[in-house]
């Protein structure tokens, strides 16, 4: 039997709950496979701060140094409750970055999948979704803007100012294009290559490592793309993307634009791979507002269970069972809150009882 350790981090908000879900799925993997997870629960983010002092706690750090991939909830608060904790420790900065720094977790696979029968989720036209969506973002996820030298201050004019600074080099650059072109070569053999060369000299760079890694790809069609115009084309066409690779800040806007034209963030789970350890987790937040509710989707938390089972367990047969699981239980006319609007004709169901039908439909499937 193969035994793997899991860190699990529910993170704040909506994340114990939708955590729970994914915990039921792993358990049902569990019975249906030759696999045993021993899972490791820790403390991560906003919570974690007001327990320890700490948004990323050394005891947090240990376990996700000893598990073999770690299963992410969404952490943070409303901006009011944010501000009770200082801004060096607030979750995204405190826990998040220094997560990714720690594993150099540098390529971030955010899917944006709605088949056509799923259509109706969607707020776009149905002609526009046509045969269905199915593309994934590549994002850079450790370098950039977001890990850049961070300065604030007051000037000599006595006026408040920041400085923070954007960086890549073509090691960090050639790694991320490496990822992309690879998935790219496996589907369609479509990569779009997204920047802003005609105002950052980043993007510049950018372009030219891909020139050269694309000589590596010669059946690989690369189409490249300014960031505002993918923007305007992922509305009005985005059934002609399949792999869209870029740099960190536009993959985290233009991925949740991707969520936007599924209907819903719910629907957005993501894989963050380094060349050691990978974490997983939805590509949303923790949603305060309905914490609590047993209302939030759990989708993206038990998709992320799914890349996980394929990118860090071998396990891609049973990984698509799960994918199937969760379009069954839409198929069969269910929703959560967030996807379900007036006249679209499913049936609203909670957290719990969406997590329980994705478990039933695995467990009456063959199995691998």
């Amino acid at each position: 039997m193969k035994q793997y350790k899991i860190a699990i981090l529910a993170g704040d908000g909506i994340g114990p709950e939708i955590t729970a879900e994914a915990v039921k799925v792993l358990k049902v993997i569990e019975e249906r496979n030759d696999v045993s997870f021993e899972l490791l629960p820790a403390s991560f983010g906003a919570c974690a701060y007001f327990e320890s002092g700490s948004a990323f706690p050394h005891q947090t750090k240990a376990i996700c140094d000893e598990a073999d991939a770690i299963l992410k909830g969404p952490i943070g608060l409303n901006h009011e409750d944010s501000k009770r904790i200082p801004i060096d420790e607030q979750p995204e900065r405190g826990a998040l970055l220094p997560l990714r720094r720690r594993y150099n977790t540098y390529a971030n696979f955010r899917p944006v999948s709605l088949p056509k029968s799923l259509a109706h989720f969607s707020p776009l036209k149905p002609e526009v979704i046509g045969e269905g969506i199915d593309l994934i973002i590549v994002r850079e996820l450790v370098g950039g803007l977001y890990f850049g030298e961070k300065e604030m201050g007051v000037n000599d004019a006595g006026l408040r100012y920041v400085r923070e600074t954007l960086e890549y080099d073509e090691a960090q650059i050639y790694q991320i294009m490496q990822q992309a072109f690879k998935l790219a070569d496996k589907r369609r053999k479509l990569l779009h290559n997204i920047h802003k060369s005609n105002v950052l000299k980043s993007s510049v760079l950018w372009n030219e490592v891909m020139e050269e890694v694309a000589k590596e790809y010669p059946d690989v069609q690369v189409v490249n793309m300014l960031v505002d115009a993918a923007a305007t084309a992922l509305c009005l066409k985005p059934t002609q993307f399949d792999v869209m690779v870029m740099e960190n800040m536009f993959g985290d806007i233009l991925s949740d634009q991707g969520g936007g034209i599924l209907g819903s963030l719910g629907l957005m789970p993501s894989a963050c791979i380094g060349p050691d350890k990978a974490y997983y987790e939805p590509s949303h937040g923790s949603a305060p507002d309905i914490a609590g509710k047993n209302i939030a989707n759990p989708y993206s938390m038990i998709g992320s269970v799914a890349m996980m089972l394929e990118n860090s367990f071998d396990m891609a047969a049973e990984a698509k069972n799960v994918w199937a699981a969760m379009q069954g239980v839409f198929a069969d006319g269910y929703s959560t809150a967030d996807l379900s609007k007036p006249g679209s004709g499913v049936t609203m169901i909670s957290t719990v009882e969406f997590g329980d039908k994705v478990v039933e439909k695995l467990r009456q499937m063959p199995r691998v």
